[in-house]
């Protein structure tokens, strides 16, 4: 470089340049030429090197280095060609300013280029773990931003180092005086790092999981999970970023236990009006015997009570003393069979058709089973089907569906009202 310098001035001495003008003109030259070749050096690396690295790299038989080409490392490493050049030719004799700020400017250059590849070589790495079973239970999304966080700030120690021409040493002897400042700056990533540790190692989330979060609006399927944020696709498309501290914080549920089972609970009850429960007549017994579902029990039961009553020796006609079958007992047993001969149901978990507290809207009959089919859409025709069948068939039983009074209740009962005066 020396040389050259020397060769330009004498050029440009000899075209009657003066010798400050003719110094500038061949250094300016030099510094122009310097940064083509560090350009052209870097072309030639994309185009051939790094052509024939992908090459090499996409016949093998691992998904690793496929990775690797996705997030493009070897890209990044390709500007060594640019900074060995520049590094190797900085050195202009005699002006130490230009020297001193291309040799601060290439040594930043050099943090930059493996700060690029070591960040994308820590996203390969995340894309290579998701590969693995372990990723579905144990995401380390949050820990790979981590250390792109350190990557990030040692490299920002060593540019301001270079800046003011310190040792990296000093300032990290410094550091100590801005811990507060830091644990301020960093305090979201800092909780961020403790809760999805505390996540992970309790395998309290993951991606997939369908959640509730009523605090936070989140009503759907978590999608990714980072250091700071937990990201969910509610039910309506809409996306709610929780803060990853708020889930270890805070309640919430988890749907996973229940994907996981087997089954989906159907909680649901009917209210029945009270005044329609009645013990069963004869004409009853005879009209439920027909059910394919109640014949057999109509007839145990009733040899049951039988045998019971007589034992009592009750006077004939008593119906106060003796055990008497009840519509509401009979449809209680009845949803039991249609229930069990459903194959919708899942029989080998909890199964209850129970009463609940009377209240003034009436004797809640519950139904309490566990639907096969965990799909939503599913779940919700299967659960329609059971209460279509049960108001439609409850009448035949003599009972009747509590309900509030509408507006055309009234009109009835008003217009019957009249009809009857009128006779």
């Amino acid at each position: 470089m020396t040389h050259l310098k020397d060769y330009f001035i004498d050029l440009f001495q000899q075209l009657n340049f003066s010798a400050s003008w003719a110094e500038i003109t061949s250094i300016s030259i030099m510094l122009i030429a310097l940064f083509i070749l560090a350009i052209l050096a870097q072309i030639i690396t994309r185009a051939i090197l790094i052509k024939v690295i992908h090459r090499l790299l996409e016949k093998t038989k691992t998904e690793w280095d496929d990775f690797l080409i996705k997030r493009k490392v070897f890209s990044a490493l390709a500007h060594l060609s640019s900074a060995f050049i520049i590094y190797k030719m900085y050195d202009f004799s005699g002006v130490v300013f230009i020297s001193i700020i291309l040799n601060g400017l290439v040594r930043i250059y050099f943090v930059i280029i493996f700060t690029l590849a070591l960040v994308r070589t820590a996203n390969a790495v995340n894309d290579i773990y998701q590969t693995t079973p372990y990723a579905a239970t144990r995401p380390i999304k949050g820990y790979v931003q981590l250390v792109q966080i350190l990557i990030i700030f040692l490299a920002t120690i060593f540019v301001i180092s270079i800046l003011i021409n310190k040792s990296p040493l000093g300032l990290f002897a410094g550091l100590g005086a801005m811990a507060a400042v830091l644990l301020l700056v960093f305090k979201d990533s800092i909780l961020g790092f403790v809760a999805s540790i505390q996540l992970s190692a309790n395998n309290m989330l993951k991606p997939g999981d369908w959640i509730e979060m009523p605090s936070h609006r989140a009503d759907g399927t978590v999608i990714d999970i980072s250091l700071t944020t937990v990201k969910v696709q509610n039910w309506d498309k809409t996306i709610t970023t929780i803060p990853t501290y708020a889930l270890v914080s805070e309640s919430f549920n988890n749907w996973a236990g229940m994907e996981e089972s087997g089954g989906r609970r159907i909680k649901r009850s009917i209210s029945i009006d009270m005044k329609s429960v009645r013990f069963a007549d004869q004409p009853l017994l005879e009209k439920l015997s027909h059910f394919h579902l109640l014949k057999d029990y109509i007839a145990q039961k009733e040899k049951e009570i039988s045998d019971f009553n007589q034992k009592l020796q009750l006077a004939e006609g008593d119906i106060y003393n003796g055990r008497r079958q009840t519509n509401l007992g009979i449809f209680r047993y009845y949803l039991q069979a249609y229930l069990k001969q459903n194959p919708n149901i899942h029989q080998e978990m909890t199964f209850l058709v129970r009463h609940l507290q009377p209240t003034e809207k009436g004797i809640p009959l519950e139904i309490y089973v566990f639907s096969k089919d965990q799909r939503w859409a599913n779940y919700e025709g299967i659960q329609a089907d059971i209460f279509d069948h049960i108001l439609a068939i409850i009448p035949e039983f003599g009972l009747r569906v509590y309900q509030n009074p509408s507006g055309n209740d009234i009109t009835e009962f008003i217009h019957h009202q009249a009809q009857q005066h009128t006779d």
